[in-house]
């Protein structure tokens, strides 16, 4: 694992502007004011590590929307990929496309060395600020949603 400076509690929250399903162009600030955000940086598409952490969150995301919140998930895959996976997975929220490895590296989970990002949840407050931060010490760790969930509870 490459060392990476990862986004601090408190910190403002990078802005992005990522595609998603049908190539529409997503951006964190459009929630600004909103919702809360639960931003889920996810390393591949299709790989087993993802196709069973990715559930999981949709399993969660009636509680987590209750609490005022949108989940998008993240990776370098394309967005024709990322569709074809949320569909496969009958996910109910969308993948976003970062390409170009811009939101990755802004938020410190790039891991260079192999070209995608660290299996990572952040939660951004709807001031835009990060309010909680999960970063999996390996690829095969999947971050706790009950975690997620109980820091979405101490915004509202």
């Amino acid at each position: 694992m490459v060392e990476t400076t990862t986004l601090e509690v408190g910190q403002s929250a990078p802005d992005f502007a990522l595609k998603g399903p049908g190539g529409q162009v997503v951006s964190l600030s459009e929630y600004r004011g909103r919702n809360h955000v639960v931003l889920v940086f996810f390393p591949l598409a299709f790989s087993p590590v993802c196709s069973h952490q990715l559930p999981m969150i949709d399993r969660s995301i009636a509680r987590i929307t209750a609490l005022g919140a949108v989940v998008l998930g993240v990776s370098v895959d394309s967005h024709h990929a990322n569709t074809a996976f949320a569909e496969r997975l009958s996910l109910s929220f969308p993948l976003l496309s970062d390409f170009h490895r811009k939101a990755s590296a802004a938020y410190g989970v790039l891991n260079e060395e192999l070209g995608f990002s660290e299996r990572a949840v952040f939660v951004i407050d709807r001031q835009g600020r990060i309010a909680y931060r999960d970063v999996s010490p390996t690829l095969s760790d999947i971050p706790d949603n009950e975690a997620l969930i109980t820091a979405l509870e101490g915004l509202n």
